[in-house]
């Protein structure tokens, strides 16, 4: 009997799941070997009407794992920014001093940005990155979308308070996309209007902030699946474009990750050391996050995750951070609208036989530091490129030889705006003496990753002023 008894108290072994950032490299590893065996493979065949390629069965299904995770992501977006800045900007009256905090907010995502851009131009003209490539001048055209001045002031004009936009699919259909752009700019002129309503509007800063909270609970299980999504879409990167693209544009590839590992492993430390913070902390404390923007290619998907770590991890008080992360999600991009552009500006004038002046090199370092929000967060950087482009009058074209390998650029930009995104916040906080150090210097568990149950406290108002 008593060893009938032992037996049942004897403890039970669970199986626990390794945590997130180990998850998501794991699918990455799995992602580059099923990758390189779909490549393996070779197509299914050549569609006799179109002409295109038929991709295999393993090429497909990665394909569609892949795009069914950013598709689900993309369409949490409009609500998540609208909610999110409307929340963010009505948090603003709980923090002391809120408009200074705003202006050094921006002045420390303008200062990141150009450090960003000059390491662009200098990797540009010391790697020439457009006179060793083997692409050949068939690949360039015309990007489907473009950027201008113009269209990027006309753009923030919103043609309907949703910030939605018709298109031609072709075939005689039309379809609808939202314009984070514009919507970010209804969601301000709301978050300030009911910063003056004041009483009045506290009904509908509750609603606000209640959907935000179920906006980012289904946003916390999309989430989930990242690892998954990891798989689909690095296999289907490695599968679709091998090394061959890679090959042809080698010194390009090596010019765009140097500039990125220069702003992410010196830039970045440097501030936080100069700042009094340890780099270890910071980088542990935001790794969720980083680890999420690298997958998902989303800025703005990675928002609330972005938060929360700045938050919890951090040490940054939730009134403000709740206000810099979503700003600096739709605006902030050293990866995308710094590193990239420059490098790639100079990349197409040296494919093309064209010479900068020094005033070019001033424009690139203008539009990478004010046409940054260009980018909203989930347009990628080819908006950013075309901008930049054509604002020195270079060849449009020369965005057509880029496209083969921007899949893999982007995972490493993205991943490096995001870490901006957490780095401005903390400083910025830390200067201003409302960082919480003892949070900062926290030991980090295992597990450090986004908790579902942070999905519940996202976005409610700070208890008390920072």
């Amino acid at each position: 009997m008593n060893t009938f008894i032992q037996e049942r108290q004897r403890p039970t072994r669970r199986f626990t799941l390794p945590s997130f950032g180990v998850q998501v490299l794991i699918g990455l590893v799995l992602g580059v070997v099923l990758g390189l065996v779909a490549r393996s493979m070779g197509a299914d065949g050549v569609d006799a009407a179109s002409g295109e390629v038929d991709p295999n069965w393993l090429t497909e299904t990665l394909s569609t794992i892949g795009g069914t995770f950013v598709t689900l992501l993309r369409a949490v977006v409009p609500p998540l920014v609208f909610l999110a800045i409307v929340a963010s900007i009505a948090n603003l009256r709980d923090v002391t001093g809120a408009a200074r905090l705003a202006w050094k907010t921006l002045m420390w995502f303008a200062i990141t940005a150009l450090v960003a851009v000059v390491i662009g131009i200098v990797l540009g003209l010391v790697l020439q990155p457009g006179d060793h490539t083997s692409v050949s001048s068939d690949a360039a055209s015309a990007p489907g979308t473009t950027g201008s001045w113009l269209d990027f002031l006309t753009g923030l004009v919103p043609a309907n308070v949703l910030g939605l936009e018709g298109y031609d699919n072709g075939d005689g259909s039309v379809g609808f996309s939202f314009n984070v752009l514009q919507i970010l700019v209804v969601s301000i002129a709301v978050g300030i209007a009911t910063l003056k309503v004041g009483e009045a509007a506290e009904p509908f800063l509750a609603f606000v902030r209640s959907a935000l909270a179920v906006v980012q609970k289904v946003l916390w299980w999309i989430i989930l699946l990242a690892p998954i999504a990891t798989i689909g879409l690095l296999g289907n990167a490695v599968a679709s474009y091998g090394w061959d693209a890679l090959g042809s544009l080698g010194m390009f590839t090596v010019a765009i990750y140097v500039g990125l590992a220069l702003v992410i492993a010196v830039v970045y430390p440097t501030i936080l050391r100069l700042n009094g913070l340890s780099v270890r902390q910071f980088f542990t404390g935001a790794w969720p996050a980083i680890s999420l923007a690298f997958v998902s290619r989303s800025s703005i998907g990675t928002m609330p995750l972005t938060e929360s770590v700045t938050e919890r991890n951090l040490g940054v008080p939730r009134a403000y951070s709740s206000f810099a992360v979503p700003l600096g999600a739709t605006t902030k991009m050293d990866g995308c609208a710094s590193i990239y552009p420059a490098i790639s500006a100079i990349f197409v004038a040296q494919f093309f036989g064209l010479d900068l002046s020094v005033t070019d090199y001033l424009l690139i370092a203008f539009v990478s530091v004010i046409g940054s929000a260009a980018t909203a967060g989930v347009t990628g950087a080819t908006v950013m490129l075309t901008l930049t482009l054509s604002t020195l009058g270079l060849p449009l074209e020369g965005v057509g030889l880029l496209l083969a390998i921007d899949p893999i650029l982007d995972m490493g930009r993205t991943a490096v705006n995001v870490t901006g995104q957490a780095l401005v916040p903390t400083i910025v906080a830390k200067r201003e003496g409302i960082l919480d150090q003892d949070v900062y210097d926290a030991p980090r568990g295992g597990r450090n990753a986004w908790r579902e149950s942070d999905a519940d406290v996202a976005g409610q108002p700070a208890t008390a002023s920072a």
